[in-house]
């Protein structure tokens, strides 16, 4: 199963993501999605999963949950958009970790790039695709790119899209 994942497109859509994800068979979407029209776009192109964000208004959150658990090639995978970073996420996330600890745990909203496992939580996974939109202090649009194959992570990217445009 290949996977594009994105997060704070902030109701912007780059088209090179169309060419990325061209290969995927799923996009999920970790929150902050501005406009139904991006994920509508999207779901054009590849099957979505998606969870909303703190910007997103109520008819994205009657759309989408705050957290979504799924399985995928054998793996758990949790998607929220504010998580925090290992070691610190916020209260909300450590109180569900004391009772369920996901293979991957991805979430968005703090505009950073970042992959790492956390030895503290049985070497899971945390997937931050960064920020994808043209809203937000980060400088370069980027989106995370990978494979999971038979419960395992293979070829995972990170995917660059250029300097955040101007709002």
């Amino acid at each position: 199963m290949k996977i594009g994942l994105i997060s704070d497109t902030h109701s912007h859509l780059d088209p090179k993501v169309f060419d990325y994800f061209e290969d995927c068979d799923e996009v999920w979407h970790a929150g902050d999605i501005g406009n139904p029209a991006i994920v509508q776009s999207l779901e054009k192109a590849k099957p979505v999963r998606a969870v909303f964000g703190n910007i997103d208004t109520k008819d994205l959150q009657t759309l989408y949950p705050e957290d979504l658990w799924f399985s995928c090639e054998g793996l758990r995978i949790w998607m929220t958009h504010i998580g925090g970073a290992p070691p610190n996420y916020n209260p909300r996330i450590k109180k569900i970790l004391k009772e369920r600890i996901p293979d991957i745990f991805i979430c968005g909203h703090s505009h950073i790039l970042r992959v790492k496992r956390d030895p503290n939580y049985k070497n899971m996974l945390y997937l931050n695709p960064g920020a994808a939109g043209n809203h937000g202090f980060h400088t370069i649009k980027t989106i995370i790119r990978f494979e999971i194959k038979k419960a395992s992570i293979i070829n995972m990217e990170a995917i660059e899209l250029g300097k955040r445009g101007a709002l």
